[in-house]
Protein backbone atom coordinates (compact mmCIF):
# COMPACT_ATOMS: atom_id res chain seq x y z
CA UNK A 1 0.00 0.00 0.00
CA UNK A 2 1.46 3.57 -1.12
CA UNK A 3 2.05 6.38 1.60
CA UNK A 4 -0.87 8.44 -0.44
CA UNK A 5 -3.45 5.61 -0.03
CA UNK A 6 -2.59 5.23 3.47
CA UNK A 7 -2.47 9.04 4.38
CA UNK A 8 -5.75 9.30 2.34
CA UNK A 9 -7.19 6.25 4.18
CA UNK A 10 -6.42 8.21 7.96
CA UNK A 11 -8.17 11.11 6.64
CA UNK A 12 -11.39 9.64 5.40
CA UNK A 13 -11.53 7.15 9.14
CA UNK A 14 -10.82 10.68 11.59
CA UNK A 15 -12.82 13.02 9.33
CA UNK A 16 -15.73 10.28 9.25
CA UNK A 17 -15.26 9.73 13.52
CA UNK A 18 -14.76 13.63 14.15
CA UNK A 19 -16.93 15.43 12.04
CA UNK A 20 -20.24 14.85 14.26
CA UNK A 21 -18.29 16.31 16.82
CA UNK A 22 -16.25 19.24 15.15
CA UNK A 23 -19.95 20.12 13.51
CA UNK A 24 -21.75 20.32 16.37
CA UNK A 25 -19.03 22.11 18.44
CA UNK A 26 -18.70 24.87 15.71
CA UNK A 27 -22.21 25.33 15.81
CA UNK A 28 -22.27 25.79 19.79
CA UNK A 29 -19.05 27.92 20.04
CA UNK A 30 -19.25 29.97 16.68
CA UNK A 31 -23.17 30.49 16.80
CA UNK A 32 -24.82 33.28 15.02
CA UNK A 33 -27.84 35.61 15.49
CA UNK A 34 -29.16 37.75 12.50
CA UNK A 35 -27.95 40.90 12.61
CA UNK A 36 -29.13 43.79 10.02
CA UNK A 37 -29.29 41.44 6.82
CA UNK A 38 -25.95 39.55 8.39
CA UNK A 39 -25.01 37.13 10.79
CA UNK A 40 -23.02 37.80 14.26
CA UNK A 41 -20.66 35.37 15.91
CA UNK A 42 -21.61 35.91 19.27
CA UNK A 43 -17.71 34.72 20.41
CA UNK A 44 -16.70 37.43 18.67
CA UNK A 45 -19.76 40.43 19.92
CA UNK A 46 -17.94 38.30 23.39
CA UNK A 47 -14.09 39.63 22.19
CA UNK A 48 -15.42 42.98 21.26
CA UNK A 49 -16.93 43.98 23.77
CA UNK A 50 -14.83 43.07 26.43
CA UNK A 51 -12.00 45.14 24.52
CA UNK A 52 -15.00 47.93 24.56
CA UNK A 53 -14.83 47.59 28.44
CA UNK A 54 -11.41 47.12 29.34
CA UNK A 55 -10.18 50.15 26.92
CA UNK A 56 -12.87 52.18 29.35
CA UNK A 57 -11.88 50.75 32.67
CA UNK A 58 -8.21 51.41 32.28
CA UNK A 59 -9.02 55.29 30.56
CA UNK A 60 -7.76 54.11 26.56
CA UNK A 61 -4.59 52.77 28.07
CA UNK A 62 -3.33 51.55 24.86
CA UNK A 63 -2.94 55.62 23.65
CA UNK A 64 -2.16 56.80 26.88
CA UNK A 65 0.55 54.75 27.64
CA UNK A 66 1.51 53.58 23.93
CA UNK A 67 4.79 55.71 24.44
CA UNK A 68 5.55 53.95 28.05
CA UNK A 69 5.28 50.43 26.45
CA UNK A 70 7.47 51.57 23.78
CA UNK A 71 9.82 52.27 26.15
CA UNK A 72 9.60 48.96 28.19
CA UNK A 73 10.18 47.07 25.13
CA UNK A 74 13.64 49.42 24.87
CA UNK A 75 14.92 47.96 28.82
CA UNK A 76 14.41 51.45 29.89
CA UNK A 77 12.83 50.11 33.24
CA UNK A 78 14.11 47.10 33.53
CA UNK A 79 15.62 45.98 37.17
CA UNK A 80 18.46 43.94 38.07
CA UNK A 81 17.87 40.48 39.44
CA UNK A 82 14.10 40.21 38.07
CA UNK A 83 12.74 36.87 37.96
CA UNK A 84 12.32 35.23 34.34
CA UNK A 85 13.92 33.74 31.60
CA UNK A 86 13.49 36.40 28.76
CA UNK A 87 13.58 40.26 28.06
CA UNK A 88 10.82 42.27 27.66
CA UNK A 89 11.74 42.61 23.78
CA UNK A 90 11.83 38.79 23.91
CA UNK A 91 8.57 37.75 25.16
CA UNK A 92 6.90 40.09 22.96
CA UNK A 93 8.25 38.60 19.79
CA UNK A 94 7.73 35.23 21.10
CA UNK A 95 3.99 35.96 21.65
CA UNK A 96 3.45 37.99 18.28
CA UNK A 97 5.09 34.71 16.62
CA UNK A 98 2.22 32.88 17.93
CA UNK A 99 -0.39 35.32 16.04
CA UNK A 100 1.33 36.75 13.14
CA UNK A 101 1.11 33.67 10.43
CA UNK A 102 -1.49 32.81 7.47
CA UNK A 103 -4.20 34.49 9.05
CA UNK A 104 -2.49 38.14 8.95
CA UNK A 105 -1.78 36.84 4.36
CA UNK A 106 -4.77 34.84 3.76
CA UNK A 107 -7.35 35.60 6.27
CA UNK A 108 -6.98 39.20 5.25
CA UNK A 109 -7.48 39.16 1.59
CA UNK A 110 -10.83 36.53 2.24
CA UNK A 111 -12.20 39.25 4.53
CA UNK A 112 -11.88 42.21 2.49
CA UNK A 113 -13.43 40.30 -0.57
CA UNK A 114 -16.56 38.92 1.73
CA UNK A 115 -16.84 42.57 3.70
CA UNK A 116 -15.11 44.63 0.66
CA UNK A 117 -12.73 47.26 1.67
CA UNK A 118 -14.43 48.76 4.47
CA UNK A 119 -13.64 45.90 6.73
CA UNK A 120 -10.11 47.14 6.76
CA UNK A 121 -11.59 50.16 9.09
CA UNK A 122 -13.45 47.97 11.46
CA UNK A 123 -10.24 45.32 11.59
CA UNK A 124 -8.17 48.45 12.82
CA UNK A 125 -10.54 49.60 15.53
CA UNK A 126 -11.00 46.26 16.60
CA UNK A 127 -7.48 45.81 16.70
CA UNK A 128 -7.08 48.88 18.85
CA UNK A 129 -9.81 47.62 21.47
CA UNK A 130 -8.38 44.00 21.59
CA UNK A 131 -4.89 46.23 22.92
CA UNK A 132 -6.43 46.62 26.08
CA UNK A 133 -8.40 43.01 26.41
CA UNK A 134 -3.96 42.13 25.62
CA UNK A 135 -2.61 44.76 28.81
CA UNK A 136 -5.14 42.51 31.02
CA UNK A 137 -4.28 39.16 31.11
CA UNK A 138 -0.50 39.58 30.33
CA UNK A 139 -0.67 41.55 33.89
CA UNK A 140 -2.64 38.85 35.32
CA UNK A 141 -0.02 36.66 33.88
CA UNK A 142 3.10 37.34 35.49
CA UNK A 143 1.34 38.46 38.36
CA UNK A 144 0.17 34.70 38.98
CA UNK A 145 2.98 33.31 37.17
CA UNK A 146 4.95 30.42 38.80
CA UNK A 147 9.02 30.79 39.03
CA UNK A 148 10.01 27.30 39.54
CA UNK A 149 13.50 26.45 41.48
CA UNK A 150 15.58 26.04 38.55
CA UNK A 151 14.47 29.19 37.23
CA UNK A 152 12.16 28.41 34.45
CA UNK A 153 8.44 29.85 34.47
CA UNK A 154 5.17 28.89 34.14
CA UNK A 155 2.34 31.09 33.46
CA UNK A 156 -1.38 31.32 31.75
CA UNK A 157 -4.94 31.25 32.48
CA UNK A 158 -3.98 27.71 34.05
CA UNK A 159 -2.20 29.65 36.67
CA UNK A 160 -3.86 32.94 37.20
CA UNK A 161 -7.75 31.99 36.93
CA UNK A 162 -6.93 29.60 40.42
CA UNK A 163 -4.65 31.79 41.32
CA UNK A 164 -6.54 34.93 41.46
CA UNK A 165 -10.17 33.24 41.87
CA UNK A 166 -8.92 31.61 44.98
CA UNK A 167 -7.36 35.19 46.02
CA UNK A 168 -10.31 37.29 45.78
CA UNK A 169 -13.14 35.35 46.64
CA UNK A 170 -11.55 32.45 48.93
CA UNK A 171 -12.68 28.83 48.99
CA UNK A 172 -15.60 29.02 46.30
CA UNK A 173 -13.07 30.89 43.90
CA UNK A 174 -10.55 28.07 44.55
CA UNK A 175 -12.45 25.22 43.53
CA UNK A 176 -13.77 26.94 40.53
CA UNK A 177 -10.28 28.06 39.19
CA UNK A 178 -9.28 24.50 39.76
CA UNK A 179 -11.98 23.62 37.59
CA UNK A 180 -11.33 26.13 34.88
CA UNK A 181 -7.48 25.70 35.21
CA UNK A 182 -8.03 22.12 33.63
CA UNK A 183 -10.15 23.01 30.86
CA UNK A 184 -7.90 25.77 29.97
CA UNK A 185 -4.83 23.91 29.96
CA UNK A 186 -6.72 20.73 27.69
CA UNK A 187 -8.12 23.80 25.35
CA UNK A 188 -4.66 25.27 24.76
CA UNK A 189 -2.89 21.74 23.97
CA UNK A 190 -5.47 20.27 21.86
CA UNK A 191 -5.17 23.93 19.74
CA UNK A 192 -1.55 23.35 19.82
CA UNK A 193 -1.17 20.20 18.51
CA UNK A 194 -3.56 20.57 15.95
CA UNK A 195 -4.18 24.45 15.00
CA UNK A 196 -0.98 25.73 16.15
CA UNK A 197 1.09 22.59 14.35
CA UNK A 198 -0.83 20.54 12.16
CA UNK A 199 -2.48 23.04 10.25
CA UNK A 200 0.73 25.46 10.01
CA UNK A 201 2.71 22.62 8.47
CA UNK A 202 0.13 21.66 5.76
CA UNK A 203 -0.61 24.92 5.01
CA UNK A 204 3.12 26.20 4.43
CA UNK A 205 3.65 22.69 2.66
CA UNK A 206 0.61 23.75 0.51
CA UNK A 207 2.29 26.88 -0.60
CA UNK A 208 5.84 25.21 -1.30
CA UNK A 209 3.96 23.06 -3.61
CA UNK A 210 2.38 25.69 -5.24
CA UNK A 211 5.33 27.43 -6.37
CA UNK A 212 7.31 24.05 -7.09
CA UNK A 213 5.15 22.78 -10.26
CA UNK A 214 2.14 21.62 -8.42
CA UNK A 215 1.40 17.74 -7.48
CA UNK A 216 3.71 16.96 -10.31
CA UNK A 217 6.87 18.96 -9.30
CA UNK A 218 9.86 18.78 -6.91
CA UNK A 219 7.55 18.87 -3.58
CA UNK A 220 4.46 17.49 -4.93
CA UNK A 221 5.13 13.54 -4.25
CA UNK A 222 4.06 11.72 -0.71
CA UNK A 223 8.12 11.33 -0.79
CA UNK A 224 8.37 15.35 -0.59
CA UNK A 225 5.78 16.02 1.86
CA UNK A 226 7.35 13.30 4.09
CA UNK A 227 10.82 15.12 3.78
CA UNK A 228 9.41 18.60 4.62
CA UNK A 229 7.38 17.10 7.31
CA UNK A 230 10.74 15.46 8.76
CA UNK A 231 12.84 18.94 7.82
CA UNK A 232 10.18 20.99 9.90
CA UNK A 233 9.63 18.31 12.91
CA UNK A 234 13.66 18.36 13.30
CA UNK A 235 13.95 22.03 13.64
CA UNK A 236 11.07 22.67 15.97
CA UNK A 237 12.37 19.95 17.98
CA UNK A 238 16.17 21.31 18.24
CA UNK A 239 14.79 24.89 19.69
CA UNK A 240 11.72 23.24 21.46
CA UNK A 241 14.71 21.21 23.65
CA UNK A 242 16.27 24.50 24.84
CA UNK A 243 12.47 26.41 26.01
CA UNK A 244 11.48 29.38 26.02
CA UNK A 245 15.05 31.18 26.09
CA UNK A 246 15.63 29.20 22.95
CA UNK A 247 12.19 29.97 21.29
CA UNK A 248 13.20 33.84 22.02
CA UNK A 249 16.29 33.83 20.48
CA UNK A 250 14.96 32.51 17.68
CA UNK A 251 11.60 35.10 17.25
CA UNK A 252 13.46 37.94 18.51
CA UNK A 253 15.58 37.22 14.80
CA UNK A 254 12.65 36.11 13.08
CA UNK A 255 9.58 38.16 13.72
CA UNK A 256 11.68 41.45 12.82
CA UNK A 257 13.07 40.10 9.81
CA UNK A 258 9.94 38.16 8.46
CA UNK A 259 7.65 41.31 9.33
CA UNK A 260 10.22 43.49 7.99
CA UNK A 261 10.09 41.23 4.65
CA UNK A 262 6.26 41.62 4.83
CA UNK A 263 6.68 45.16 4.97
CA UNK A 264 8.63 45.91 2.84
CA UNK A 265 7.20 44.22 -0.19
CA UNK A 266 3.48 45.89 0.86
CA UNK A 267 5.52 49.72 0.41
CA UNK A 268 7.01 48.80 -2.85
CA UNK A 269 3.44 47.34 -4.13
CA UNK A 270 2.23 50.92 -2.43
CA UNK A 271 4.93 53.26 -3.32
CA UNK A 272 4.77 51.93 -7.08
CA UNK A 273 0.46 52.38 -6.76
CA UNK A 274 1.19 55.86 -4.85
CA UNK A 275 -0.89 57.96 -7.04
CA UNK A 276 -3.65 55.42 -6.27
CA UNK A 277 -3.44 55.91 -1.96
CA UNK A 278 -5.25 58.36 -1.64
CA UNK A 279 -8.51 56.93 -3.34
CA UNK A 280 -7.77 53.42 -1.48
CA UNK A 281 -8.02 55.16 1.84
CA UNK A 282 -11.12 56.88 0.58
CA UNK A 283 -12.80 53.61 -0.43
CA UNK A 284 -11.92 52.09 3.25
CA UNK A 285 -13.30 54.88 4.79
CA UNK A 286 -16.50 54.99 2.57
CA UNK A 287 -16.95 51.41 2.33
CA UNK A 288 -16.50 50.83 6.42
CA UNK A 289 -19.89 53.44 6.39
CA UNK A 290 -21.38 53.05 2.99
CA UNK A 291 -20.06 49.95 1.60
CA UNK A 292 -22.10 48.55 -1.69
CA UNK A 293 -22.17 44.75 -2.52
CA UNK A 294 -21.98 43.37 1.17
CA UNK A 295 -24.36 41.19 3.35
CA UNK A 296 -26.13 43.52 6.07
CA UNK A 297 -24.46 46.62 4.95
CA UNK A 298 -22.47 48.45 7.38
CA UNK A 299 -22.77 45.96 10.03
CA UNK A 300 -21.59 42.93 7.63
CA UNK A 301 -18.48 45.19 6.85
CA UNK A 302 -18.17 45.75 10.75
CA UNK A 303 -18.68 42.19 11.43
CA UNK A 304 -16.37 41.02 9.05
CA UNK A 305 -13.62 43.10 9.91
CA UNK A 306 -13.81 42.50 13.87
CA UNK A 307 -14.08 38.83 13.04
CA UNK A 308 -10.80 38.93 10.94
CA UNK A 309 -9.15 40.96 13.90
CA UNK A 310 -10.73 38.76 16.63
CA UNK A 311 -9.72 35.72 15.00
CA UNK A 312 -5.82 37.36 14.44
CA UNK A 313 -4.50 38.63 17.30
CA UNK A 314 -5.96 36.45 20.22
CA UNK A 315 -6.48 39.40 22.51
CA UNK A 316 -8.61 37.50 25.31
CA UNK A 317 -8.04 34.17 24.25
CA UNK A 318 -5.61 33.61 27.16
CA UNK A 319 -2.82 31.86 24.88
CA UNK A 320 -0.14 35.01 25.03
CA UNK A 321 0.38 35.43 28.07
CA UNK A 322 2.08 31.75 28.62
CA UNK A 323 4.68 33.65 26.65
CA UNK A 324 5.08 37.07 28.21
CA UNK A 325 4.88 35.71 31.77
CA UNK A 326 8.79 34.18 31.37
CA UNK A 327 9.59 37.76 30.96
CA UNK A 328 12.35 39.28 33.60
CA UNK A 329 10.38 41.76 35.19
CA UNK A 330 9.68 42.48 39.19
CA UNK A 331 6.31 44.23 38.16
CA UNK A 332 3.85 42.53 35.89
CA UNK A 333 1.52 45.51 34.33
CA UNK A 334 4.99 46.47 32.80
CA UNK A 335 4.83 43.34 30.30
CA UNK A 336 0.75 44.08 30.73
CA UNK A 337 1.90 47.25 28.41
CA UNK A 338 4.42 45.56 26.32
CA UNK A 339 1.88 43.22 25.26
CA UNK A 340 -0.62 45.84 23.91
CA UNK A 341 1.57 46.63 21.43
CA UNK A 342 0.92 42.96 20.33
CA UNK A 343 -2.67 43.38 18.38
CA UNK A 344 -1.10 46.77 17.24
CA UNK A 345 1.90 45.16 15.17
CA UNK A 346 -0.50 41.97 14.46
CA UNK A 347 -3.82 43.55 13.19
CA UNK A 348 -3.33 47.52 12.82
CA UNK A 349 0.08 47.27 10.78
CA UNK A 350 0.07 43.82 9.01
CA UNK A 351 -3.19 43.11 8.60
CA UNK A 352 -3.98 46.70 7.28
CA UNK A 353 -0.86 46.48 5.26
CA UNK A 354 -1.85 43.35 3.49
CA UNK A 355 -5.65 44.64 2.95
CA UNK A 356 -4.37 48.24 2.04
CA UNK A 357 -1.89 46.86 -0.51
CA UNK A 358 -5.06 44.48 -2.29
CA UNK A 359 -6.87 47.70 -2.36
CA UNK A 360 -4.62 49.93 -4.10
CA UNK A 361 -3.35 47.01 -6.99
CA UNK A 362 -6.81 45.63 -7.33
CA UNK A 363 -5.93 42.32 -8.83
CA UNK A 364 -8.19 40.81 -11.06
CA UNK A 365 -8.69 37.47 -8.82
CA UNK A 366 -9.78 39.87 -5.61
CA UNK A 367 -12.59 41.27 -8.15
CA UNK A 368 -13.60 37.67 -8.99
CA UNK A 369 -13.70 36.58 -5.45
CA UNK A 370 -15.88 39.84 -4.46
CA UNK A 371 -18.03 38.39 -7.73
CA UNK A 372 -18.80 35.38 -5.81
CA UNK A 373 -16.21 32.95 -7.08
CA UNK A 374 -13.98 30.58 -4.90
CA UNK A 375 -10.48 32.02 -4.96
CA UNK A 376 -8.04 31.19 -1.83
CA UNK A 377 -6.86 34.33 0.27
CA UNK A 378 -3.37 33.77 -0.46
CA UNK A 379 -3.87 33.70 -4.10
CA UNK A 380 -5.38 37.27 -3.65
CA UNK A 381 -2.38 38.38 -1.63
CA UNK A 382 -0.02 36.90 -4.10
CA UNK A 383 -1.24 38.51 -7.10
CA UNK A 384 -2.02 42.00 -5.57
CA UNK A 385 1.84 41.63 -5.21
CA UNK A 386 2.93 40.56 -9.03
CA UNK A 387 1.39 43.29 -10.54
CA UNK A 388 4.37 44.90 -9.41
CA UNK A 389 6.66 42.00 -9.31
CA UNK A 390 5.76 38.82 -10.76
CA UNK A 391 8.47 36.47 -8.94
CA UNK A 392 7.11 37.32 -5.14
CA UNK A 393 5.06 34.18 -5.16
CA UNK A 394 8.60 33.09 -4.25
CA UNK A 395 9.35 35.84 -1.96
CA UNK A 396 5.42 35.12 -0.19
CA UNK A 397 6.00 31.32 0.29
CA UNK A 398 9.57 32.34 2.33
CA UNK A 399 7.18 34.44 4.42
CA UNK A 400 4.58 31.60 4.60
CA UNK A 401 7.44 28.98 5.72
CA UNK A 402 8.75 31.98 8.15
CA UNK A 403 5.01 32.41 9.69
CA UNK A 404 4.25 29.32 9.92
CA UNK A 405 7.38 27.89 11.49
CA UNK A 406 7.55 30.53 14.32
CA UNK A 407 3.65 29.83 14.69
CA UNK A 408 4.66 26.17 15.30
CA UNK A 409 7.47 26.93 17.82
CA UNK A 410 5.34 29.46 20.20
CA UNK A 411 2.15 26.99 20.23
CA UNK A 412 5.06 24.00 20.98
CA UNK A 413 5.66 26.28 24.10
CA UNK A 414 1.88 26.73 24.87
CA UNK A 415 1.47 23.34 24.55
CA UNK A 416 4.30 22.03 27.19
CA UNK A 417 3.33 24.25 29.23
CA UNK A 418 -0.63 22.69 29.22
CA UNK A 419 0.69 19.93 28.84
CA UNK A 420 3.20 20.16 32.24
CA UNK A 421 0.36 21.85 34.14
CA UNK A 422 -1.26 18.46 33.21
CA UNK A 423 0.83 16.08 33.97
CA UNK A 424 3.66 17.20 35.85
CA UNK A 425 6.79 18.58 35.27
CA UNK A 426 9.37 15.23 35.32
CA UNK A 427 11.56 15.26 32.24
CA UNK A 428 10.29 11.88 30.92
CA UNK A 429 6.94 14.22 30.83
CA UNK A 430 8.54 17.10 28.99
CA UNK A 431 10.29 14.28 26.80
CA UNK A 432 6.98 12.55 25.87
CA UNK A 433 5.34 16.02 25.08
CA UNK A 434 7.77 17.03 22.93
CA UNK A 435 8.37 13.93 20.89
CA UNK A 436 4.39 14.27 20.06
CA UNK A 437 4.41 17.47 18.95
CA UNK A 438 7.41 16.89 16.44
CA UNK A 439 5.37 14.02 14.95
CA UNK A 440 2.58 15.92 14.68
CA UNK A 441 4.56 18.55 12.76
CA UNK A 442 5.33 15.42 10.57
CA UNK A 443 2.03 14.35 9.97
CA UNK A 444 1.38 18.18 9.24
CA UNK A 445 2.41 17.57 5.58
CA UNK A 446 1.25 14.28 4.75
CA UNK A 447 -2.40 14.65 6.36
CA UNK A 448 -5.12 17.25 6.03
CA UNK A 449 -7.07 16.57 9.42
CA UNK A 450 -9.84 19.33 8.28
CA UNK A 451 -12.42 18.18 10.83
CA UNK A 452 -10.09 18.07 13.90
CA UNK A 453 -8.43 21.72 12.43
CA UNK A 454 -12.21 22.38 12.71
CA UNK A 455 -12.47 21.77 16.25
CA UNK A 456 -9.38 22.60 17.10
CA UNK A 457 -10.71 26.48 16.56
CA UNK A 458 -13.60 26.29 18.40
CA UNK A 459 -11.75 24.52 21.19
CA UNK A 460 -9.77 27.36 21.62
CA UNK A 461 -12.36 29.93 21.03
CA UNK A 462 -14.21 28.42 23.88
CA UNK A 463 -11.51 29.16 26.08
CA UNK A 464 -12.28 32.78 25.86
CA UNK A 465 -15.43 32.60 27.07
CA UNK A 466 -13.51 31.23 30.33
CA UNK A 467 -11.45 33.70 30.14
CA UNK A 468 -12.71 36.68 29.99
CA UNK A 469 -15.01 35.79 32.56
CA UNK A 470 -11.31 35.75 34.83
CA UNK A 471 -10.32 38.84 33.11
CA UNK A 472 -13.67 40.85 34.32
CA UNK A 473 -13.67 39.35 38.05
CA UNK A 474 -9.72 40.10 38.07
CA UNK A 475 -9.29 43.40 36.16
CA UNK A 476 -9.26 45.10 40.01
CA UNK A 477 -6.25 43.67 40.52
CA UNK A 478 -4.81 44.72 37.14
CA UNK A 479 -5.42 48.51 38.52
CA UNK A 480 -3.61 47.97 41.44
CA UNK A 481 -0.73 46.09 39.46
CA UNK A 482 -0.52 49.42 37.08
CA UNK A 483 -0.98 52.18 39.44
CA UNK A 484 2.06 50.12 41.48
CA UNK A 485 3.76 49.85 38.14
CA UNK A 486 3.05 54.01 37.64
CA UNK A 487 4.38 54.66 40.31
CA UNK A 488 7.93 52.85 39.78
CA UNK A 489 8.10 54.49 36.50
CA UNK A 490 7.46 58.34 38.39
CA UNK A 491 10.42 57.00 41.31
CA UNK A 492 13.04 56.44 38.28
CA UNK A 493 12.21 59.31 36.10
CA UNK A 494 12.58 61.55 39.35
CA UNK A 495 15.71 59.39 40.05
CA UNK A 496 13.84 58.29 43.26
CA UNK A 497 14.83 54.41 44.80
CA UNK A 498 11.81 52.36 43.85
CA UNK A 499 10.22 49.23 45.36
CA UNK A 500 13.00 46.57 44.08
CA UNK A 501 11.34 43.16 45.87
CA UNK A 502 6.89 43.27 45.06
CA UNK A 503 5.30 40.51 46.35
CA UNK A 504 3.27 40.10 43.60
CA UNK A 505 6.36 38.69 41.45
CA UNK A 506 7.71 36.28 44.40
CA UNK A 507 6.11 32.76 43.95
CA UNK A 508 8.13 30.23 43.62
CA UNK A 509 7.77 26.03 43.46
Amino acid sequence: MSLDSITTSVDEAVSGFFEPIATWLGEVVFYSVPVGGTELPLIVAWLVVAGLVFTAWFGFIQVRKFKLAVDVVRGKYDEKGSAGEVNHFQALTAAVSGTVGLGNIAGVAVAVSIGGPGATFWMILCGLLGMATKFVEVTLGVKYREVHADGTVSGGPMHYLPKGLTERFGKNGKSLGKVLAVLASFMILFFGLFGGNLFQVNQSYAQLVSVTGGEDGLMGSSAGALFFGILIAALVGIVLIGGIRSIANVTSKLIPAMAGLYIAACLVVILVHVTAVPAAIATIIEGAFNPEGVAGGVLGALIIGFKRAAFSNEAGLGSAPIAHSAVKTKHPASEGLVALLEPFIDTVVICTMTALTIVIANPASWAEARGGESIGGVTITSDAFATVMPWFPYILTVAVLLFAISTVLTWGYYGLKAWTYLFGRSRTSEITYKVVYTLFAIAGSLLTLQTLIDMADAVLFMLAVINIIGLYLLAPVVKRELNSFLEHVRARNAGETADEDPESVKTTV
